[in-house]
């Protein structure tokens, strides 16, 4: 079972786990052992609420296919246990990330005494640029 909240949690036969061989450095035992990890989520047939689905299905994220399947390929680590724990954290960190609804940006003005700093120091600069010139005699 994987927690997402005090409130929602998603069932561990709504994920499918296989494992597979890795890509990659690792000699002669790359060849022998299937260490890393392919998880799938299927978000429109899981137990998440209306909520969830809404959001994940929107994110524009490269790891979700059209048909709303999460796909996370886990091959950092050499054991086949710390890959799963990754693919379930990776998976777990998709989904908090819908949770955080993104707060309002109102536009603000810059102050007038900000204003006329900016002004101030772009004169300045400006003056410091001209005495560059050649000099005429």
């Amino acid at each position: 079972m994987l927690e997402i909240s005090n409130h929602v949690s998603i069932p561990d036969n709504e994920i499918e786990i296989s494992a597979i061989r890795a890509q990659g450095a690792g000699g002669q035992n790359v060849n022998k052992v299937s260490s890393a990890i392919h998880l799938r989520f299927d978000i429109n047939a899981s137990s998440l609420p209306e909520f969830y689905k809404l959001r994940l299905l929107s994110l524009r994220d490269k790891r979700i296919t059209k048909d709303g399947i999460i796909i996370i390929k886990a091959q950092k680590y050499r054991t086949q246990e710390k890959n799963r724990e990754d693919a379930f954290e990776r998976l777990l960190e998709i989904i908090k990330q819908v949770t955080v609804v993104q707060k309002v940006r109102r536009p603000t003005k810059p102050t007038r005494g900000s204003q006329k700093r900016r002004m101030d120091s772009k004169t300045k600069r400006s003056k410091t640029k001209a005495l560059r010139g050649k000099v005429l005699d």
